[in-house]
């Protein structure tokens, strides 16, 4: 009986003892170990991290094998507070700690406050501290190998309200994030391998209004996770502060919004893949630089879906990009330079931004693959302000809609486009066609309709010293361009028209050319070499105003601006030149006006209704292009210019002639009172003026024909000839009142000096000038027929000592009695005269031998000859002033008796003592010519 006791005896101890170790061990985990905890764990975060911690209370169930903490807070070395949470909670598994496994039932983590920091760096504060207070150790297990970590297992992970303050010091301006609130939820997680078997995780964070959801499967051991994460609202700061290093721009304004499906796995090899991504843009705007005034980019919204990524595969591709709303300015300053690629230029020494080199990108690596579905623009508007012309160019594209097809690695597949645009000065614009990035082709189908010309008259300015006031361009053709060699190929086939152009110099307000249309079509343009052809080319009502101001400069020559030409020959090198044809010109109800204010007063006319042809233009001989042009000059006069075209720009032969009937002389007062001294009170001009050119030599035959011709009031003029000018017109006149000139003229056209309309004027005036001082030369056609020179007409010979004329002067006055019946506005002038010695000695020797005298010996003449000769002998003192009288009236009666010449064209001066003698002894009387 006592053996029976004895083993129920040690039961009951065994069980006491039992007891006792539960009570101890409740007692231990209740009360000492939370007490221990408390003091351990500041100290343990004092040694370890250096902070300084408080905690609230901690509690221990050591039968459910959890503890609970409540109010931790750390401050670190410079006393700022870098974690704290309201309370944590751990649950360990019994038995998988009995495997050797960390386990964990339940992680609740509630309000947690984690501050952490990026340093200069790149470290983090957490490391930082570590670092600061732990000696860096190798820890090694017994047998001399190192420690495998040990192996935790977390059934369930969960964070509620947490707020992450995220403090970044890598950057120049330094910057604080709040991740709040921050929940987690993370289930079935190992850190060692599993097969088959994946943890899954929730993670929801906001920052402001900017969230981050991110939920999946989760293997630690390998890193393996497959998911998705979504980004949302992610304000343009956030995304600034971290891209500021590597974005070349200011980013001034957005938020983002990303979601994407993905799979991540770390082994052996890197697997990273996403796909059905998305990407949202909202209200994105970016400055080029950060002492921009203003965003020179914004955005409505900007879409992308379909987007995926394989890493592995080196492969992107995304479905449809669409941007609404989106606004670019392009700003070009005096240098030349872009401002958006300002920040782009390569550094000096060749290499790039980011200080590497270019040749970065491994050799022989798998090329990269991606591919975009489309683009589509919708109420898009881009702004090109140029400042390197001399006015400032403001180029606005708006209302812009483009699509586009696929688009890929493939670079030498086609691409389809479509654009549409309106300018904002007025106009739109279509695109259409295809293009190949690489070789590059262009196919595009191109129209406008209305584009306002002003809107680029900076550019014009850069060549030409005009103001465009009004104007609009249409064009529609096709455009197709190469690049698979160079230089760069193309065409260009369509039609243009101009309609509405008004041009103005700079300095005036008058306008220089207007046109109601210009049309072109069709046009063939080759780019290289370059030829432009054009079937016909229409211009419609023209009016060209043409003035030479008062310094003598017209305004046509103002519109090249000095240092605007074209390129040089030897710059050019050997490239072909330019070639060009067209077909035929056609004008159409033309005007041309032309003010002439170097003189006074001025001179003004017009030359309408101008309509014709032009036909075979080119620079490429042989060529014989054809002209016949037809209008009106003042009003009244008809004209008409035709002929044949060289070769433009060559030596070719052009015969160009130009007739004109019927224009009113008055008109041309103003040039006749500066040249001549007088102006016109009535008549009218014809002309006949034929021309040859070749290159800039030009030679030409002026047939001048004045019917009626009188002057008018005399004018003060410091230009105006100084010779007999009414005398002039009256030789060059016939009987019927016509004056039919030729004045050829020839000169170079490329001589600033040379003026054709000047020349021909000054032909006329030297002309003029000619007939009124040798005004018998203007009779020379008559003197010519009755065998005399011109020089002849003007004097007649009388026998020494006799009013008999020499042999063949009656015939003289014959031929200038017909002079005189066909100008019956001229007035002949007759001085009779005498030549002292010469009809002195002939009086003597009548005297000596008259009166039934024996005849004189030659020494009683020679002694009467010296005699008379040395004063000691004279003759009556009438004797050879009654011969002189006598020769004027015997000429004047020949006139007016035999050839019936009207007595009041005829004159008598007072005779003359000093006739000159001819080579055949002959005394000549002069005769002069007047107007009536």
């Amino acid at each position: 009986m006592a053996e029976s006791r004895q083993p129920n005896r040690l039961a009951r101890n065994l069980l006491i003892g039992l007891l006792v170790l539960v009570v101890l061990y409740g007692l231990a985990g209740f009360l000492l170990l939370p007490w221990w905890l408390e003091r351990t764990l500041p100290e343990q975060l004092n040694q370890r991290m250096g902070w300084q911690a408080e905690v609230t209370g901690i509690s221990v169930n050591p039968f459910a094998l959890s503890v609970e903490t409540l109010g931790l807070s750390a401050r670190d070395s410079d006393d700022e507070k870098v974690v704290a949470f309201d309370r944590l909670s751990l649950n360990l598994n019994f038995f998988q700690l009995v495997r050797g496994i960390i386990g964990f039932e339940a992680i609740e983590l509630q309000e947690p406050f984690i501050r952490l920091d990026l340093l200069e760096d790149y470290s983090v504060n957490f490391a930082r501290d570590w670092q600061d207070n732990n000696p860096t150790t190798k820890e090694t297990a017994p047998d001399g190998n190192e420690s495998g970590p040990p192996r935790f297992y977390f059934t369930g992970i969960a964070i509620e309200g947490g707020e992450l303050l995220f403090r970044d010091y890598s950057k120049a301006e330094p910057a604080e994030f709040r991740i709040t609130p921050l929940d987690l939820s993370l289930n079935d997680l190992a850190t060692w391998p599993r097969d088959g078997e994946d943890s899954n995780y929730s993670l929801q964070a906001a920052i402001g209004d900017e969230t981050i959801e991110w939920q999946g499967d989760l293997s630690v051991t390998p890193l393996y996770s497959r998911g998705s994460l979504s980004i949302s609202g992610i304000g343009f700061q956030t995304l600034k502060h971290f891209l500021a290093p590597y974005l070349p721009y200011d980013l001034r304004g957005g938020r983002v919004s990303l979601r994407s499906d993905y799979e991540l796995q770390a082994g052996d090899m890197l697997f990273l893949a996403t796909r059905n991504g998305t990407l949202s843009l909202e209200d994105l705007a970016v400055a080029v630089n950060a002492d921009s005034e203003e965003a020179r980019l914004t955005s409505g919204t900007v879409s992308v879906d379909q987007i995926g990524f394989d890493l592995n595969a080196r492969e992107a591709s995304v479905g449809q990009v669409s941007l609404d709303a989106l606004e670019l300015a392009l700003a070009r300053d005096e240098t030349g330079t872009i401002d958006w690629l300002a920040p782009l230029a390569p550094e000096e020494d060749g290499q790039t931004t980011d200080g590497e080199s270019d040749s970065r990108a491994s050799a022989g690596a798998r090329p990269f693959r991606w591919s975009v579905a489309g683009i589509s623009l919708s109420e898009g508007r881009v702004r090109w302000q140029d400042r390197r012309t001399e006015t400032p160019a403001d180029l606005t594209l708006e209302q812009i809609s483009l699509t586009t097809g696929a688009l890929s690695h493939r670079l030498d597949e086609p691409v389809n486009y479509q654009l549409q645009a309106n300018l904002a000065s007025g106009g739109t614009l279509s695109f259409d066609g295809q293009l190949t990035p690489k070789p590059f082709t262009l196919e595009a189908g191109i129209s406008g309709s209305q584009v306002a010309l002003a809107a680029f008259e900076p550019y014009v300015q850069e060549g030409a010293n005009l103001t465009i006031a009004d104007g609009t361009l249409g064009v529609d053709g096709n455009l197709d361009l190469d690049g698979q060699q160079e230089p760069l190929t193309g065409t260009f086939s369509g039609t243009a028209e101009v309609a509405g152009l008004a041009l103005q110099l700079r300095d005036g307000n008058d306008r220089l050319l207007t046109w109601q249309s210009l049309r072109l079509a069709p046009i063939e343009y080759n780019v290289n070499p370059a030829r432009l052809e054009i079937g016909t080319v229409t211009l419609t009502g023209p009016e060209v105003r043409v003035v030479r101001a008062s310094n003598n400069v017209h305004n046509l020559s103002r519109i090249v601006r000095s240092g605007a030409g074209g390129q040089s020959n030897e710059a050019a090198g050997d490239k072909p030149g330019f070639i060009f044809r067209i077909g035929q010109l056609m004008l159409e109800q033309g005007a041309i006006a032309y003010t002439d204010r170097s003189i006074s007063p001025a001179f003004t006319t017009s030359f309408d209704e101008l309509s014709g042809s032009v036909t075979g233009l080119s620079n490429i001989p042989p060529q014989q292009g054809k002209v016949d042009i037809s209008g009106r000059v003042s009003d009244v006069a008809t004209a008409k210019f035709g002929g044949t075209l060289g070769a433009l720009g060559t030596d070719d032969v052009s015969h160009l002639k130009l007739t004109m009937k019927g224009l009113s002389l008055p008109a041309l007062s103003p040039y006749f009172g500066r040249y001549i001294g007088y102006g016109v009170d009535s008549g009218k001009l014809d002309l006949d003026l034929a021309y040859e050119i070749s290159g800039s030599r030009i030679d030409a035959s002026n047939l001048v024909v004045m019917d009626r011709f009188e002057l008018g009031q005399p004018v003060a003029s410091e230009n105006a000839v100084d010779a007999p000018v009414a005398l002039g017109l009256a030789l060059l006149k016939d009987q019927d009142g016509v004056i039919e000139v030729d004045l050829p003229i020839s000169g170079d056209l490329s001589d600033p000096d040379f003026s054709l309309g000047q020349v021909i004027m000054r032909a006329f005036v030297n002309l003029l000038v000619k007939a009124a001082t040798s005004p018998f030369s203007m009779l020379g056609s008559i003197a010519e027929i009755a065998g005399f020179s011109s020089d002849e007409l003007g004097q007649v010979s009388f026998q020494p000592g006799s009013v008999a004329l020499t042999e063949g002067e009656p015939a003289k006055l014959a031929a200038l009695a017909d002079g005189l019946l066909e100008r019956p506005e001229l007035l002949l002038n007759v001085r009779g005269g005498v030549a002292p010695e010469a009809d002195g000695l002939a009086l003597l020797r009548e005297e000596l031998t008259s009166g039934g005298r024996k005849s004189l010996s030659d020494d009683e003449w020679e002694a009467a000859k010296q005699a008379y000769l040395a004063g000691e002998r004279q003759l009556p003192p009438e004797a050879l002033n009654d011969l002189a009288s006598a020769r004027g009236v015997a000429v004047r009666k020949v006139l007016l008796d035999t050839h019936k010449v009207p007595a009041d064209q005829l004159f008598m001066l007072d005779p003359s003592r000093d006739a000159n003698v001819n080579d055949d002894g002959a005394v000549t009387v002069q005769f002069t010519l007047d107007v009536r």
